[in-house]
Formats: structure tokens, C-alpha cells, sequence
């Protein structure tokens, strides 16, 4: 074997840190490839060895560099770097020129990028590995041009027996293993095996029945579709396979963070049921109104545009693979770019869950088998379109043939992301398509990226033939207050470029074509409506009380400090619901006393100390786990380890979180309301905790309440009562748990209506409890809000509303304009009623 050695010398000066701790998983998981990073106290990049300049990045922030032995090195100043578009760059060699080692290349402004860049970490990755054989790495502090910062042992591909044969390339495979996943290897194991794999250098595949897939890649793991009981091995090759086979044989046997205690084996092969049409299914008698599902609601009154996914053309051949290769990378990080600022316009907008989206997306686009895949065939000379397309298609391809609704509905996901690439490696500008006012979107589905993008000065609603309730457009609709519905008849698509048509995002309705008269009717409706609003809003700082004087309480449901300020401009009297789990769920690690503090004690006095502010403990688990609280898969998580069963099983983290709100006492009239309550014993604990933690900082006088979220809550509220300080009845999940359906489920949803008379009976139930003790009732779920069920629950005995922001002044204008007399009355009449649509029907025509 030809064997060498390679010196780079420091091309920056600073502290060496590990690739690994690199805060950017395209750089720590290794995906560009191995090497090292320095945060810089110069600013001069310096060329680490000699060499020719083969690429220079058009935004003046990375350099490659081969040396004489052709080993390529990639220098990237700073993180997320690319945004700044060459500004605080300034690049003093070109592409081809040859270059001496301590030659300048890049000179910089720290400061400039320090202020716009996450960071100023400098990445020297070296992107063609297979030709070296050994690594190593420098530590401590480096001087440029003095200091050797990684020392390479160099050998041809050539030679890989010779490697082989002296121990420092091996190859091993593991014993078969059975699966033990009662639910196989779906996605939370596959991470948690791709995890695992990542933190080996050996490449290390999975295999199943002749199959293979990247150990290191979740998707690919994914598209294996191994289900319990099915024999699978790890087969690895590298410096550090024997370790990589021994550890993840380990992780896998032992379920990897799964309870795999009570698996059973498969006994049959499941039976393939033909789908059928619901004998609940509403069925249209007038062949212009289509039906569909509410996937958001409101009324828009507007003109069809089609809305048909541009064709994307490309040649498949290349004759520069440098240029692909860096052409994908580029619109990689630009993708991620435009992703990031898109999730933090939602997350500043208070729509952490739908952040989370594009979050995901960004975590596709850092797959390395998709990357991988591509660079392969950039390599054997097709364009990087073709590259980045084919490389997709082939995920996506192994994702529809597995038999998960979980797994295959990522490939929604995954066709955006790869359209995103392929427009910007096209120069494609979304923006170019030009709508007219008035507009209502038909297609045969948006992608999250359509939807998140659309104009909302031309756009007012939109219809889909695909998609459901809970996908992510009809998620993203609700948030932006776009009318939409879901799943409408194909022959949609058929519809006229302009024709005139009114989505009933209420009703799950489409009229294709509404008369004159029906139309100007809905106009003046809209109209009247609008004016109602408006009205509204002038007296919304006026006090919400009936027109025989009981005053009944209108507050706010919020997740930030932004929120509080917009509540209170919308007229709250108060919080009757802070969603505390935002301060946890978009974290790497457990936010702290302090820093939870800190963010009650804002929003305390972004209130005012005369408004009441009820904190609702963290709300998670089960279907909504926290990153850093391992957390077991749950075959039923809405009946698992969730709400207050996560503070009373992990007790150390409600403590923090109790101290935390417990120190913004003084700020605003402070509550703490405890979520998913279902027996006394756990009220009492929480309760204890809470005393405890007073007395020990000297608080007194905070009430603590309880979400009324299940029946044996309601149906045991006189006992619940002698304990708490006041209720507040969460009516989305106490109808999901009283009707025992999913309110998220694609074919249940629409049936699961807080105004079900089941509910309403336990709602009523909850009142009377509480008033045997002398405490009130709120409601802080989604009926609150809703005109309808309003006069309702005032006349069931309910004296706080906790509404959405939006819907705070029009909720007081409605209770000034009613009696409790009138609400009362109509409350026993609706109580008598056997369904949600004749309680609808009949509130409907008052």
C-alpha cells in the first residue's frame, strides 16, 4: 500500500472544538464528512496546506481546496453563513488558482457576522474521506499558519485489502435479530437506531430479507417496513465495526427506548377490509352543492383558480460534476434558510405547532441517504436536479409501499422538500404567479409550503380533492383564519378558471353555483358581520355583563408575552388559560427556574397586577413528548402518561416549573391550574406540592384550580370541589374523552362537537358541584369562542369565558346583548335535545 501523510495547519486562529458539538446536524452528524472546527479569534482564512482553489461558494462564505494528493478540504466560516449573501466577505483568491499553504484566501468581518450569523464556528471538512485511512485532530487553542490542526494518513482506494489486511478497515455482521417493536421499527425506533449508528464512523447498514438500508438515515430505516418478529441484522464496515455491530445488536434487543416487555408475536397476517361509504356519510341531494370535510371554518364568497403543481424540466446529463455537486449544496442551505425564517415567522406568531412542520423539513433535507444518493449519481455525471429528484423518488417510492398511515403520510413531506430544491436549483420563483382578488384555491392538494406561502391579500379560501382535517395545510388554514375544506369530490378540478363559487368552511359545503340572490344575501350577512365586529371591537374594553347585571368574566387563552399584549388590546379582562408547555417544547434541553420565571414575570406585567393570569402546568406527554424527557411509546397516549401525570411521576420537574410561576406572584392576580385531573388523589398531591413550595418562598393567597377535562371529573366535581379553588372545563378534550373519538381523526373529527348534549349535561354536572362549595366555573376550551354555544354555557352556570384572542371582543358584545334569564331558559330547552345537530339546528334559527 502507497501510504502518506497529509499536515493542515490551523487556516484560522481560535479553539479547536469537536465536529460534534458543532450546533448544525449537517456539520456534527458528519453528512458533508469528517473533520473538525475552530471558533476563530482572527480574521483572515488561510490555505491549510498547498494546493488549487476547485470551488469558491457564490456567497463568499466557504472555500474547497485540493492538495497535491487530492484530498478535498472544505473551510465554511460560520453557521448559517449563506444568508448574508458574500456581505462581510471578501475573497481574495478565484476558482483554479494554485495557492501556497498560509496563503490568504478569505478575509472577514467577525464583528459584521457576529451580529447577523448563530455563529462564527469554522468548519474544515475533509469531502472525499474514502481516501484516508486515519484522522488526527489537534485540541486547545490553534495559531494559524503555526499550528497543525489534523494530521491525515493517507491511502489509494486502490489499496483497501492492504488496509483491510493490517486491521484498519474491518468488516463484521451481527447475528440475526428478532424485532421486538410491538409496532416495529416506525419512526421514533428508527431515529432513535439512526442515533445510535451516527455515532460510529464505520458505514453500517440494516438488513432485512435480502433488503438493505442506512443504519444512519431514519427515512431509509423507515422504508425497510420491519415489523415485530422479523429477523433483521446490522452489517458494518470500518475502523470501529466490532463496537458499531456489539452496540447497536444491544439497542436493538432492547427495544431501542421502546417497552418491549409485553410483545407478541404476529399471529396472522392482516386481512384486507375494501373500504366502504360510512352509513353516516352526508350524501348532497342538489348536485351543485359539494361536499367535503371542514377543514377550516368561515365563509368566501370568490372565484375558483386552479391551481396546478408547475411541471419542472431539467436535463439529466452534466458535464461539471464540482458545479452540481455545489449547486445542490447551495440549495440545500438555502432551503434550510428559507425554512428557518418561515418557522420563526409561525413560532413569532405564536404557531408553535405548525412551526414544527417546517422543522421536520428541515430535518429532511439533512437525511444523509437522500444526500448521499444524490452526490452518488452527480458523480456518474447527471445534474443535480436529476440527482436531488431521482435520489428523493427512491425514498419515496420505499415509504409508499409501507402499510403505516404514520410513515406513508411523510411523503407529502418529502415531495415538498424536493420540490423546494428543484425550484431553487431552477431558478423557479414561486412568487410569479399572480392571482386575481377574491380568490379560492382549487387543487388537488398543497403541500405545507403552498399553503404557508399563499397571498392572504388575494387568497380567501381553498378547496382540496386529497388531505383531511388534521393534515398540515388544514392545521396551517385554521391559524392563518382561511376558510377550507378537505377531501371534496374530484370533479372539482373540473370547475371553470373564475367561476364564482361559496366555500362553507362550517358546513363542509361548496356551491358551485349560487344564485344572484343567494349570493347578495351572504354578501349583506358578511357585511352585517363585519359591522358587528367592528362595533364590537370600539366597546371591547367595556365590561361583559348581561342585560339584567351579572357580569360574567371574558379572558384570554395565550402561549406568550406577545399574546398578553394583543389580549389586552382586544379587550381581556385576564388570562383564564397560559399554555406553559411553549416554554418546553422548542427546547433542546429543560428550560430552567430562572428562565421560566423570567417569561411569567413578562407576561405577568405585560397584564397588569389587577388581571387575574392562570398558568396551566406543562401539558405534554404521550402524542406531544418533550425532546429531552425520554418518554416509552404509548399504544393509546390520550390515555397514557400525560398532563399532571408527567409532573406527579417526574416531581422535580413540576417543582421547578411551580417555583417559576410562584415567583411572578405580585405581577398579576396569579392562579395555577393543573391539566388532565381524573382522580382526587392526584389533585391532592399537586396541590401539597404547591403549598409546600409557597410556604418555602413566602407566597401566599394563589389559588389553584383544575382543567375539567374527562367525565369522573365532572361527575365527581361536588368532591373536586372541596379541594380546588375553581374549574375550567377543557371542552376539546372533554368531548374527545366523553364521546370516545379522536377529535383529530380524519373520518371521527367532524363527529366530535362540543355541543353534543352529553357534554353539555357534563358541563352542567360541573356547575353544580362547584357551587355546593361556593366556586366558579370557566371554560377555556374551543366552545368559548364560538357564538353559538356562548348564551349556552352562561345559562349552564358558566361564569368565566377564556376565548382566543381574536374572538374576545365579539364574545363580550354577545353577552351584554343577552339575559341570563333568556340563557338559562334556552340552556334547559338545549339539554333536552338527543344530538349535536338538533342542538345546533335549533340554536341555529334563534
Amino acid at each position: 500500500m502507497s501510504e502518506q501523510r497529509l499536515e493542515l495547519k490551523a487556516p484560522v486562529s481560535g479553539v479547536v472544538i469537536p465536529l460534534d458539538q458543532v450546533p448544525d446536524p449537517v456539520f456534527a452528524q458528519k453528512m458533508v464528512g469528517e473533520g473538525i472546527s475552530i471558533d476563530p479569534t482572527s480574521e483572515h482564512l488561510l490555505a491549510p496546506c498547498k494546493g488549487k482553489i476547485i470551488q469558491m461558494h457564490p456567497s463568499q462564505h466557504a472555500i474547497t481546496l485540493e492538495s497535491e494528493q487530492g484530498i478535498e478540504v472544505l473551510m465554511h466560516i460560520g453557521l448559517d453563513t449563506v444568508m448574508l449573501k458574500g456581505d462581510g466577505f471578501t475573497p481574495l483568491v478565484a476558482e483554479g488558482d494554485l495557492v501556497e499553504q498560509g496563503q490568504p484566501l478569505i478575509d472577514f468581518d467577525a464583528d459584521k457576522i457576529a451580529l447577523a450569523a448563530r455563529s462564527l464556528m469554522t468548519e474544515i471538512i475533509i469531502t472525499n474521506g474514502d481516501q484516508v485511512s486515519r484522522y488526527q485532530f489537534t485540541s486547545g487553542n490553534v495559531v494559524a499558519n503555526r499550528d497543525t490542526l489534523m494530521t491525515l494518513e493517507l491511502g489509494t482506494p486502490a489499496n483497501t485489502d492492504d488496509i483491510e489486511q493490517q486491521g484498519l478497515t474491518k468488516e463484521c455482521s451481527s447475528e440475526w435479530i428478532s424485532i421486538p417493536n410491538p409496532t416495529g421499527i416506525h419512526a421514533r425506533p428508527a431515529a432513535a437506531l439512526a442515533a445510535e449508528a451516527k455515532m460510529f464512523q464505520s458505514r453500517i447498514k440494516l438488513e432485512r430479507d435480502g433488503q438493505f438500508a442506512d443504519a444512519k438515515s431514519v427515512v431509509a430505516l423507515m422504508g425497510l417496513n420491519v415489523k415485530l418478529a422479523e429477523q433483521v441484522r446490522i452489517v458494518a464496515k470500518g475502523r470501529d465495526a466490532d463496537e458499531a455491530v456489539d452496540a447497536l445488536t444491544v439497542a436493538i434487543c432492547d427495544g431501542l427506548g421502546e417497552d418491549v416487555s409485553t410483545a407478541v408475536e404476529p399471529a396472522t397476517q392482516p386481512i384486507e377490509i375494501e373500504e366502504e361509504v360510512s352509513l353516516l356519510a352526508k350524501v348532497s341531494s342538489d348536485p351543485n352543492i359539494l361536499l367535503g370535510i371542514a377543514a377550516s371554518p368561515g365563509i368566501a364568497i370568490g372565484n375558483v383558480h386552479q391551481l396546478e403543481h408547475q411541471q419542472l424540466s431539467y436535463e439529466e446529463l452534466a458535464s461539471d460534476a464540482n458545479a452540481e455537486r455545489n449547486a445542490l449544496t447551495d440549495a440545500i442551505e438555502r432551503a434550510k434558510a428559507d425554512l428557518k425564517t418561515l418557522q420563526a415567522k409561525l413560532q413569532a406568531d405564536g404557531n408553535v405547532s405548525n412551526a414544527e412542520i417546517f422543522a421536520a423539513h428541515q430535518e429532511l433535507l439533512e437525511d444523509p441517504a437522500i444526500f448521499q444518493q444524490a452526490k452518488k449519481l452527480i458523480k456518474e455525471g447527471k445534474s443535480a436536479p436529476y440527482s436531488w429528484n431521482q435520489a428523493v423518488q427512491e425514498q419515496i417510492k420505499v415509504l409508499r409501499a409501507v402499510d403505516s398511515d404514520v410513515i406513508a403520510g411523510r411523503v407529502a413531506d418529502l415531495e415538498d422538500v424536493c420540490t423546494r430544491i428543484l425550484k431553487l436549483l431552477l431558478g423557479i420563483d414561486d412568487e410569479a404567479t399572480t392571482l386575481a382578488e377574491q380568490t379560492i384555491i382549487v387543487a388537488e392538494d398543497l403541500t405545507p409550503s403552498d399553503t404557508a406561502n399563499l397571498d392572504r391579500s388575494k387568497v380567501i379560501g381553498f378547496v382540496t380533492t386529497l388531505g383531511g382535517a388534521t393534515s398540515h395545510a388544514a392545521i396551517l388554514a385554521r391559524s392563518m383564519n382561511l376558510p377550507a375544506l378537505a377531501g371534496v369530490d374530484p370533479q372539482v378540478l373540473a370547475l371553470q378558471q373564475g367561476l364564482q363559487v361559496v366555500l362553507d368552511g362550517d358546513a363542509g359545503t361548496l356551491n358551485i353555483a349560487a344564485t344572484d340572490e343567494q349570493i347578495e344575501q351572504l354578501r349583506q350577512k358578511q357585511q352585517q358581520q363585519r359591522e358587528l365586529a367592528e362595533q364590537a371591537q370600539q366597546k371591547a374594553h367595556q365590561p361583559a355583563v348581561t342585560s339584567d347585571g351579572v357580569a360574567i368574566e371574558v379572558v384570554a387563552n395565550i402561549g406568550n408575552v406577545k399574546d398578553a399584549i394583543e389580549a389586552c388590546k382586544h379587550g381581556a379582562e385576564g388570562v383564564g388559560l397560559l399554555r406553559s408547555e411553549f416554554l418546553y417544547l422548542d427546547q433542546a434541553t429543560e428550560p430552567n427556574e430562572d428562565q421560566q420565571a423570567q417569561v411569567y414575570t413578562e407576561i405577568a406585567d405585560a397584564l397588569g397586577s389587577d388581571k387575574p393570569l392562570i398558568v396551566r402546568t406543562l401539558d405534554v406527554g404521550g402524542d406531544k413528548p418533550l425532546p429531552y424527557l425520554p418518554m416509552p411509546s404509548e399504544e393509546n397516549p390520550f390515555l397514557g402518561e400525560r398532563g399532571i401525570r408527567i409532573g406527579l411521576n417526574r416531581p422535580s420537574i413540576l417543582k421547578r416549573q411551580v417555583r417559576a410561576i410562584l415567583r411572578a406572584h405580585g405581577h398579576a392576580k396569579l392562579k395555577i391550574m393543573f391539566p388532565m385531573i381524573a382522580t382526587l388523589p392526584e389533585l391532592k398531591a399537586a396541590k401539597q406540592l404547591v403549598q409546600q413550595e409557597a410556604a418555602d418562598l413566602g407566597v401566599s393567597g394563589v389559588e389553584v384550580g383544575i382543567m375539567v377535562e374527562v367525565p369522573s371529573t365532572a361527575v365527581l366535581s361536588e368532591h373536586f370541589a372541596a379541594e380546588a379553588d375553581f374549574f375550567s372545563v377543557g371542552t376539546n378534550d372533554l368531548t374527545q374523552y366523553a364521546l370516545a373519538m379522536d377529535r383529530g381523526h380524519p373520518k371521527l373529527g367532524w363527529q366530535v362537537d362540543a355541543l353534543d348534549p352529553a357534554v353539555l349535561r357534563l358541563i352542567k354536572m360541573t356547575v353544580d358541584g362547584a357551587n355546593k362549595h361556593g366556586k366558579w366555573v370557566g371554560v377555556c376550551g374551543g366552545a368559548a369562542s364560538d357564538l353559538l354555544a356562548v348564551p349556552v354555557l352562561i345559562g349552564l352556570g358558566v361564569t368565566e369565558l377564556s376565548c382566543s384572542v381574536p374572538a374576545i371582543p365579539e364574545v363580550k358584545e354577545l353577552v351584554r346583548n343577552c339575559s341570563l334569564a333568556q340563557c338559562q331558559a334556552l340552556a334547559e330547552q338545549v339539554l333536552q335535545q338527543p344530538d349535536a345537530e338538533s342542538v345546533r339546528a335549533l340554536l341555529q334559527k334563534l
